[in-house]
């Protein structure tokens, strides 16, 4: 399937999805604390998403086998796809939350970490060095710019923290769909892969585990954890490639910052 280039009506569509999933990332934080359990998370974003925002929450029904709630999350070793269940968050836990709604045809897709109450430096500095490598990829964003360019800038901060990069995840292609492409590796050669073009717009969303790089799939066919059980971290942003650079789509509308 070819990249899908968005006219400017798509953009602005594109704009105002990808603005509801960071809103609604900014409104679960405050929910995220010791002994609340990720399905109560998900009520409340599924919520959130049709009562208030007045769209739909793409996870929920999607792929094969259908993917059973209304978002993602990911504790501690869990890389992603993580299927909120009733077992309460406990202080010193990590958690990404990644949102997809669907509001006039269109998908907004983005993720955050969040600390449950006071996490270790370790933790944190996985955290904020897997935000350093999205923000680096982010930066490479511009006409004319690869794939690989991408990929290369992700690599570089994480495996320089001493960390390993998910290789068998990536980001991709969005709009009409909730994955298109293209495929956005984690990882890459410079000057490699499919060149930029204005109106591309992709996910950015590296996944950096503490340990190996290596996983494993569950039997639930969705939840993916370390291989050997030490931590991992994610952040994603909806990236448009600009006339000039780049701009994102999800920035919090809550602090202003990606």
């Amino acid at each position: 399937m070819p990249v899908i280039i968005k006219n400017a009506e798509e953009i602005a569509k594109m704009r105002v999805a990808g603005r509801l999933a960071a809103e609604a990332l900014d409104y679960i934080g405050q929910f995220v604390k010791p002994g609340v359990t990720t399905n109560e998370l998900d009520k409340l974003i599924y919520n959130y998403h049709v009562e208030v925002q007045g769209g739909y929450p793409a996870p929920l029904g999607y792929g094969n086998p259908p993917f059973p709630k209304s978002c993602c999350t990911s504790v501690n070793h869990v890389i992603c796809h993580g299927i909120p269940d009733d077992k309460p968050l406990k202080n010193g836990d990590i958690i990404n939350i990644d949102v997809t709604i669907i509001k006039d045809g269109f998908h907004g897709d983005s993720s955050r970490m969040y600390a449950v109450g006071t996490i270790s430096p370790q933790a944190q500095r996985l955290i904020n060095i897997t935000h350093d490598s999205m923000m680096a990829g982010i930066a490479a964003v511009k006409p004319g710019a690869t794939l690989g360019d991408i990929g290369y800038a992700c690599q570089q901060v994480a495996e320089n923290a001493g960390y390993s990069v998910v290789q068998e995840f990536c980001g991709h292609g969005v709009g009409r769909g909730f994955h298109e492409e293209p495929q956005v590796l984690h990882y890459g050669r410079k000057h490699t892969g499919l060149k930029l073009e204005p109106g591309m717009i992709f996910t950015i969303e590296p996944m950096i585990n503490q340990g190996k790089r290596h996983l494993r799939i569950l039997e639930d066919g969705w939840t993916v954890v370390t291989k050997d059980r030490k931590l991992s971290a994610q952040w994603e942003h909806e990236v448009l490639v600009t006339e000039q650079g780049h701009e994102i789509l999800t920035v919090s509308p809550l602090t202003g910052r990606p």
